[in-house]
């Protein structure tokens, strides 16, 4: 379901202010596309605080429906989806708006995906969980300039913890085939995968 929300004028006059970058964009208007609800509604919530205008988008489809509908000036889009992947979007996106500037979210590292992004015109690539701070800062970020680097970022645990459920996701849940391929033993497996996710 699409939902659209913004603030008035004369809020955004109390937010922006001239060290804000985002004050130099008379478009301000954000697109965030991801499945997890909860996360959404608390991404677009920070970022209208931060002066954009957010529409939200569960799915590919309603995704590259709003892109159709209107192209927005910024993008903030989940890979995984449930209908799909937000490479899509961020395809569309480039095709009807070429300056506009998209950042992918991911519940995983995958270095091949994140060039796979960059090169269809995705602005960065951030791994979930990403905050509003990082993310704001990755949309005003120059071309070619890197945005400052996150003040918690995933240990490199928390990758490695990833990295082991995506690939136990993709073997459908076979804790055997998982550790053939990842040639890990079978227990050691088993062990990752009952504990919590590390910090």
């Amino acid at each position: 379901m699409l939902t659209q929300s913004g603030t008035s004028a004369a809020t955004d006059a109390a937010i922006l202010s001239d060290t804000d970058p985002l004050a130099a964009f008379t478009d301000r208007s954000l697109l965030i596309v991801d499945d997890d609800k909860p996360f959404s509604t608390r991404l677009a919530r920070a970022m209208e605080s931060r002066g954009y205008h957010v529409q939200v988008a569960e799915s590919v489809a309603e995704g590259v429906s709003a892109v159709e509908s209107h192209a927005p000036a910024f993008a903030v889009i989940d890979m995984r989806l449930g209908d799909g992947n937000g490479l899509d979007v961020i395809a569309r996106l480039k095709e009807r708006r070429p300056e506009a500037r998209g950042v992918i979210l991911t519940g995983y590292g995958n270095i091949a995906t994140a060039v796979t992004a960059v090169k269809l015109g995705a602005f960065d690539y951030l791994a979930k969980p990403a905050d509003a701070d990082e993310i704001h800062g990755t949309l005003m970020a120059q071309p070619g300039e890197r945005a400052d680097p996150p003040e918690n970022p995933m240990s490199a645990d928390r990758v490695r913890w990833e990295h082991i459920q995506r690939v136990y996701e993709l073997c459908g849940r076979n804790v055997s085939e998982t550790a053939r391929r990842l040639n890990m033993h079978r227990r050691t497996l088993q062990r990752i995968l009952a504990k919590r996710a590390p910090r």
